[in-house]
């Protein structure tokens, strides 16, 4: 019986580690009157539930550790992929000359493909 359990155990495992991780695909950004910036981020993972999805996707400074902004996704989108979020208000330090766009998901965290943004002048 207990033999069971451990193979029970591993496929539930490895199903929630075959959604791989969340990749940024696409970003779209626009500059706004006060200054801030808008993102439209597109995000490809396989959301198997709510046990494995795609829970965020974030800006970074070219430094690559400094979150500029982030935009929380509350639920799974299992059925959407791949799918559009948006965010405004995101202040970026002038002479910032690009970004970074993450995604992050709720089982691997970070790792899938990322995008650098270069910012106009």
């Amino acid at each position: 019986m207990r033999r069971w359990a451990v193979l029970i155990a591993l496929m539930t495992m490895s199903g929630a580690a075959s959604a791989g991780e969340a990749d940024v695909v696409g970003v779209e950004i626009r500059k706004d009157g006060d200054g801030t910036y808008s993102f439209d981020v597109t995000v490809r993972h396989a959301d198997t539930g709510w046990k494995h999805f795609a829970n965020k996707w974030e800006v970074f400074a070219p430094d690559g550790k400094t979150v500029l902004g982030t935009r929380t996704l509350h639920h799974p989108h299992v059925d959407e992929q791949p799918f559009t979020r948006s965010q405004s208000g995101i202040r970026i330090p002038v002479g910032t000359k690009f970004v970074i766009i993450r995604a992050h998901d709720s089982v691997h965290g970070y790792g899938g493909a990322e995008k650098r943004v270069e910012l106009a002048p």
